[in-house]
């Protein structure tokens, strides 16, 4: 896709994505054999429900079709969020993933996977896993230091133990 299409659409679509309460994370063109497919990620700090993704969904659409900006031609529209594992790239993007746990390549080299704790203008902090047996500890890292970065899924969340164990200790 053209820079000046891609362009064209975020202009486009932005103001009626923010409308709805929403960033405008990403906006893709694929084409799909004969067809091409045109996808728009979405977010927010509360994150994104299905009813959220519908009314955008419809807001966008009904705006593509009054306009020419996906040109002649069939499209489909998607419409959907990062996913589990997304990449960290903005100041947002890391402040919605406080409390997660994210692998970060550093410019220095190598990799880091840690629990983004709090998160400033300057960069972020967090918290490193202890390796065998040792209790966890804290590290700061500028985001010029941080090559890429992007969220973890984890299976019972550190969180989610805390909680657990609350409504153990409630049931006892």
């Amino acid at each position: 896709m053209s820079t000046t299409q891609s362009e064209r659409l975020r202009e486009l679509l932005e103001p009626l994505v923010g409308a709805q309460g929403l960033d405008l994370e990403e906006i893709a063109v694929d084409s799909v054999g004969r067809k091409r497919v045109l996808r728009v990620v979405v977010d927010s700090d509360s994150g994104a429900d299905l009813d959220r993704i519908a009314d955008v969904s419809r807001a966008l659409s009904a705006k593509l079709d009054e306009t020419d900006a996906m040109g002649e031609g069939e499209y489909t529209l998607e419409v959907g969020t990062p996913g589990a594992e997304r990449p960290l790239t903005e100041r947002r993007h890391y402040v919605r993933a406080t409390g997660r746990l994210a692998k970060f390549q550093l410019t220095a080299g190598g990799e880091l996977v840690a629990r983004i704790l709090t998160v400033d203008d300057e960069g972020v902090d967090l918290e490193v896993p202890g390796v065998k047996g040792r209790k966890p500890t804290a590290r700061r890292l500028a985001f010029e230091e941080i090559a890429k970065a992007r969220v973890q899924v984890e299976f019972g969340r550190k969180d989610d133990k805390s909680s657990k164990n609350e409504k153990e200790e409630e049931e006892a």
